[in-house]
């Protein structure tokens, strides 16, 4: 009886410094793989849509609507602290709002390369740095406000008027 108690001692001995074994160099193990190098190279990010209301004399005329993506140092994204999309994407909408005014019957041609140029120039600014490389155009799209309301009359998705028999009010004559 006293053998086989000395075996189960033995036995549980065994794997426990073996758990203790194994776990200690896992964990020295985890620690060199974080040090490894990253991929180096430009990383590309798409921006979400940017709807931009174009206002003319005091009232909204349309809207731009612009696809953007930037590139910059994939490094030097991994160290930001946050996300340079916010930047991106207020640097944009300041642009568009601010540089980019469409008067009717008179479209005319932007500077596209210089609009990029002043958002990447806005966004490093604000990133304390020169984190932006490139800023590029997926799509941009200006929809009269004319427009959009023929869409919605077209399509029925227009909010309707509630009559009084609809909303249970009783009439009195």
């Amino acid at each position: 009886m006293m053998r086989l108690l000395f075996i189960g001692l033995w036995v549980c001995l065994v794997t426990l410094l073996a758990s203790y074994g194994g776990a200690y160099w896992m964990a020295g193990s985890a620690g060199a793989k974080s040090e490894e190098p990253y991929l180096a190279g430009l990383e590309y990010r798409r921006l979400d849509p940017i709807n931009v209301p174009m206002i003319i004399d005091g009232t909204v005329r349309g809207y731009v609507i612009a696809k953007l993506v930037f590139t910059a140092d994939a490094g030097t994204l991994r160290k930001l602290p946050i996300d340079p999309q916010i930047f991106v994407t207020n640097a944009a909408f300041d642009e568009i709002y601010t540089e980019g005014r469409i008067e009717f019957g008179k479209l005319s041609k932007y500077n596209l390369a210089e609009m990029m140029a002043n958002i990447r120039m806005r966004a490093n600014e604000k990133l304390k740095g020169d984190v932006i490389t490139e800023i590029l155009v997926d799509g941009i799209n200006y929809i009269d406000k004319s427009e959009i309301r023929a869409l919605v009359d077209r399509t029925g998705d227009a909010p309707k008027k509630k009559s009084s028999a609809a909303s249970g009010e009783k009439a009195t004559h």
